[in-house]
């Protein structure tokens, strides 16, 4: 329990950080185990733990946010095998669409049967972050009320992840 618990700790902050949403703000999609649960289940628990493993290390070894966003690109996005998991990732917090890994990559490090393009949830679609990112709703889905379209757009955003020198996830 204490290490899923731990786990769900790394995976928000992880998200955090690749997508510039808060824990607030990700939590309250409501999206965050079914999110881990996706990604564990088509790349599987140990590419999970690295990845986590990674962002952690990084985290806890920067002195403040220009290293800390250096190590991030460098030593995941820049990383061949956890790269192309982490880009799926912040498509996935965007969209709510879960999309199939590269060819390289699925040839590199194996092929999950369960990883094709697909949404995780109806709700998924409807909590993707891109939704807040341009202050819209959905189409089909959480109906802004009569006349709102006649209104400019009112970007407020501040759900903005931030480093935090100093945080330990242990």
């Amino acid at each position: 329990m204490v290490k899923e618990v731990y786990q769900v700790h790394q995976f928000v902050e992880l998200s955090g950080a690749l997508t510039d949403f808060n824990a607030l703000a990700l939590n309250g999609t409501g999206q965050v185990n079914d999110y881990l649960h996706t990604l564990t289940n088509i790349v599987g628990e140990e590419i999970v733990e690295q990845l986590l493993s990674t962002f952690s290390a990084v985290y806890e070894a920067s002195a403040d946010e220009t290293m800390f966003i250096n190590g991030i690109r460098q030593q995941i996005l820049g990383d061949v095998k956890l790269g192309p998991v982490a880009r799926n990732l912040i498509k996935l917090w965007y969209t709510g669409t879960w999309y199939q890994l590269p060819n390289s990559w699925r040839e590199g490090f194996g092929k999950s049967e369960q990883d094709t393009t697909f949404f995780v949830s109806s709700a998924s679609y409807t909590e993707g972050l891109l939704w807040q990112a341009i202050d819209a709703n959905p189409s089909g889905a959480k109906g802004p009320g009569y006349g709102s379209w006649s209104q400019p757009p009112r970007i407020n955003f501040n759900n903005a992840w931030q480093f935090k020198p100093s945080t330990k996830f242990r």
